[in-house]
């Protein structure tokens, strides 16, 4: 691929790439291939951002996700503590911690071992601490359900806005395009790998089509005709309440953990002088600009209440967002084998703003070289652990949407 076409604002122009979807995991990806391509960032919508980016919980987490997720996590750690200079105005990231309250039940069925084993390779392993520690990190916590937390310290919160807006600003700055309001009609490639892409803002081409879609990525690729990957789209609920009268504000409140369960039922952390609160569901469903359920309202609200002694008086605000999946629970990312030119950068699973850095700096080496950067594989990553071909995106067992009621 050759750094060469001219690209202009009409309705038609070449692009040596084109990313489609305007959100974290299409704004990195697009970033990193400008630094050596020409590129256009397709977006749908009116502005960039406005699905699961925008409704993020906003944390960067090496205990989380499968093996390739705390991977690709702690490859983009260097860029969110050391961005490029002039990437940002900002830091990206301010400390945080995450307490993990432990039942019995936790402690009689190992999930406190799993746990620990999960985030032995972090930055700063995570530790069990008693009662009395938790509740002097986040004093409403109730302890009578609980018999004691796992300690994650080196969580961080992720400045989200100032991420994605330093991407798209990076991406111009190099020459590259943004178009928004581009919904996809269809999209066609040849045998040589030269793809066209119709959009109701005008028709483009290029050598290098990428997938970045979220959790339309499945319906951009039968926009191109190319195998779909049985993407599963989950709803994510948040609220946000308020504190009741004569609770810390700021700056005390600020300084509180997130705090979570190590099954994983709910979680809360500060925002802005009051809580954000989810009760981490799941729900498997098309993508949409999905909405928050009141019964998932009510859950989130109940099992804060469980958790802590405070009584929720008002819920403030609520969203809901999609997380997208496939069947074996890690990204896909590379060269789609049956449609030359065609790469996916989808199914990050909830984990999409914490590991932009590294999804994009994958893909562009996947699109440039064909393999990882040596530091990746040097972390245990490989390009065929994130191919869209792998087998077990079709062994392992996973919600299918057209099965739903």
């Amino acid at each position: 691929m050759s750094r060469t076409g001219s690209a202009g604002t009409g309705a038609e122009s070449h692009w040596d790439a084109i990313v489609l979807g305007g959100g974290m995991a299409g704004a990195s990806c697009a970033w990193a291939l400008a630094q050596h391509r020409r590129v256009l960032l397709l977006e749908r919508e009116a502005h960039c951002g406005y699905h699961a980016t925008g409704r993020s919980a906003a944390l960067f987490s090496e205990y989380f996700g499968n093996r390739t997720v705390r991977a690709l996590t702690a490859a983009s750690r260097p860029f969110f503590e050391a961005p490029p200079v002039g990437f940002a105005s900002v830091p990206l990231v301010a400390p945080r911690g995450v307490v993990a309250l432990a039942t019995q039940d936790d402690v009689d069925c190992g999930r406190i071992d799993t746990a620990l084993a999960a985030g032995h390779h972090a930055h700063q392993p995570a530790r069990v601490i008693g009662l009395d520690a938790a509740l002097s990190r986040c004093p409403v916590i109730d302890p009578r359900p609980y018999r004691c937390a796992v300690w994650r310290p080196s969580v961080m919160d992720i400045d989200v806005d100032a991420l994605h807006q330093s991407y798209l600003r990076g991406i111009r700055a190099a020459g590259g395009r943004v178009q928004t309001a581009a919904g996809v009609e269809w999209a066609e490639g040849d045998a040589s790998g030269h793809w066209t892409v119709h959009t109701v803002a005008g028709r483009f081409h290029t050598p290098c089509l990428v997938n970045a879609a979220g959790a339309w990525a499945d319906e951009a690729a039968r926009q191109a005709g190319v195998a779909t990957i049985d993407l599963v789209p989950k709803r994510r609920t948040a609220v946000i309440v308020d504190l009741p009268d004569g609770m810390p504000g700021q700056p005390a409140l600020a300084s509180w953990p997130m705090v979570t369960d190590l099954a994983d039922t709910f979680y809360f952390k500060p925002e802005a002088g009051r809580l954000l609160v989810s009760p981490s569901d799941e729900t498997p469903m098309p993508p949409c600009d999905v909405q928050p359920e009141e019964w998932d309202v009510a859950v989130a609200v109940d099992r804060l209440q469980q958790a802590t002694t405070l009584a929720v008086r008002r819920v403030a605000h609520r969203w809901a967002g999609l997380r997208s999946f496939v069947a074996d629970g890690s990204p896909v990312l590379g060269a789609a084998g049956n449609a030359p030119g065609f790469f996916w950068a989808a199914a990050l699973g909830g984990y999409g703003i914490q590991i932009a850095p590294a999804v994009g700096q994958a893909l562009a080496s996947l699109v440039l070289t064909g393999g990882l950067p040596d530091h990746f594989v040097e972390r245990g990553l490989s390009a065929a652990a994130l191919s869209p071909d792998r087998p077990t995106l079709a062994e392992a067992p996973c919600e299918r949407l057209e099965a739903l009621p």
